[in-house]
């Protein structure tokens, strides 16, 4: 039996897609473990372009089994979408896709608070949400009053869940001028919805122990990134799950014993989607540079990225609070043509250097470089270490340094094929 995990080791769209769907390769089941439709992963394989939100890219593997795990917050319509769509490619087979009883269910009021809080934040600067209703559900399921997606099939459990949740939201719907339906409307909306993804539904616990006491190779995918953790990232810019690797094991109900290898995923730059601190961010041409380069805008929202440099004082951070093991570095062409390239070693805070890693004072923080010489070579073609440059190279050594952990896969293009592998998890 071999249990890697990916997490991202920034914040967000480090590549963790194609990173998955290649270790996919190795693995019988990959699990999704938290977040909802506000991820996304887009995919290039022979040419032609997937995007995913809620489903595994592992799903493109034949005889792969993909995992919608408990610890996620699920909007029906989108799922439903993109089973279509997937389904229409080809890519999807019943077998292949099983979602948990206990995932929460995004539901139509959470859509429209989290709209109408980003709207209406007064005297601070909105979050960045993506208006996914994620938040609102996640503060849904925490206070005891959320719809899972075994309530979908008990019409009487269903009922009073609706009915309990939209009384509590009512007065402040109401209060701001919005409309708030009734269960019996939102019963008639889920209803086609819940009936589509019905023959996927299951116990994704015993699902997982079966596999591990078969000894199956199992691959856990987390969204977003470390640094939008909601207890160990730039609070209160971050999402509304635990995206360390720990929180897999709730998430999934899995045990922390039980994971044999930790890949952390990073840009051999830096991206940022939103508002919050970003030390190493470009407001210069070279930003604008990795950013259009980079083709730097959200898979789910379309926004642009922040760009930056490399920052190994927050991706060190990251691999240590996950426990990482390996180091994939992702889009390192898109670097290639830069004559100097700087790196992030630390902070200086107030005059002095920082002790330990200053979440908090994030936003304070004035980065301490290290310059490294660039390469103009092209490196798409890369498949090997040999290949690349001697200055790419001493790149991707230096960051390794810096991080703390050696490096695994780096990803020189958007296709699978652009791939060079060092090592591998899986023992492959």
């Amino acid at each position: 039996m071999t249990v890697v995990g990916v997490v991202g080791a920034q914040w967000g769209d480090e590549g963790k897609g194609k990173v998955v769907d290649l270790y996919a390769e190795f693995a019988e089941m990959v699990l999704r473990f938290q977040g909802g439709n506000n991820a996304g992963h887009t995919l290039v394989v022979d040419g032609r372009k997937t995007i995913f939100h809620l489903i595994p890219s592992g799903i493109l593997r034949p005889g792969t089994t993909c995992v919608l795990g408990q610890g996620m917050v699920i909007d029906l319509r989108v799922l439903v979408e993109e089973i279509d769509r997937l389904a229409g490619a080809g890519a999807l087979d019943r077998g292949s896709l099983a979602i948990s009883d206990l995932a929460h269910v995004i539901l139509p009021h959470h859509l429209v608070l989290d709209g109408l809080r980003e709207d209406r934040r007064s005297g601070s600067v909105p979050v960045g949400s993506t208006r996914r209703g994620i938040g609102p559900a996640y503060e849904d399921k925490v206070g005891r009053r959320g719809v899972r997606v075994g309530d979908l099939y008990r019409p009487d459990v269903l009922r009073e869940a609706l009915e309990d949740v939209l009384a509590y939201w009512r007065p402040m719907l109401e209060a701001r001028g919005a409309s708030v339906p009734r269960a019996e409307e939102v019963v008639e909306e889920l209803g086609p919805l819940a009936a589509r993804v019905r023959p996927f539904v299951t116990d994704t616990v015993a699902l997982l122990q079966a596999a591990l006491d078969a000894s199956r190779a199992i691959l856990l995918e987390g969204a977003q990134g470390v640094m939008l953790d909601v207890d160990h990232g730039t609070y209160p810019f971050v999402t509304s799950s635990n995206t360390v690797m720990g929180g897999a094991c709730a998430a999934l109900g899995i045990g922390p014993t039980c994971i044999d290898e930790i890949v952390a995923v990073a840009k051999a730059y830096t991206t940022r989607v939103g508002d919050g601190p970003f030390p190493t961010e470009l407001a210069d041409d070279v930003g604008k540079l990795l950013r259009d380069v980079g083709a730097e805008f959200g898979s789910t929202t379309g926004r642009p990225r922040r760009c930056g440099w490399f920052d190994a004082a927050a991706v060190r951070y990251a691999a240590r609070i996950c426990g990482a093991t390996r180091l994939a570095i992702t889009k390192l062409d898109v670097l290639t043509g830069l004559p100097r390239i700087r790196v992030c070693v630390g902070y200086r805070l107030d005059g002095g250097p920082t002790a330990g890693f200053p979440i908090a004072d994030l936003g304070r923080v004035e980065p301490v470089w290290e310059e490294l010489p660039g390469w103009s070579e092209p490196i798409a073609g890369a498949r090997s270490l040999g290949d690349l440059p001697k200055n790419a190279r001493g790149y991707v050594e230096r960051l390794s340094e810096l991080v703390g952990c050696p490096p695994c896969l780096l990803s020189v293009g958007p296709g699978r094929e652009q791939t060079i592998a060092i090592s591998s998890p899986f023992g492959a």
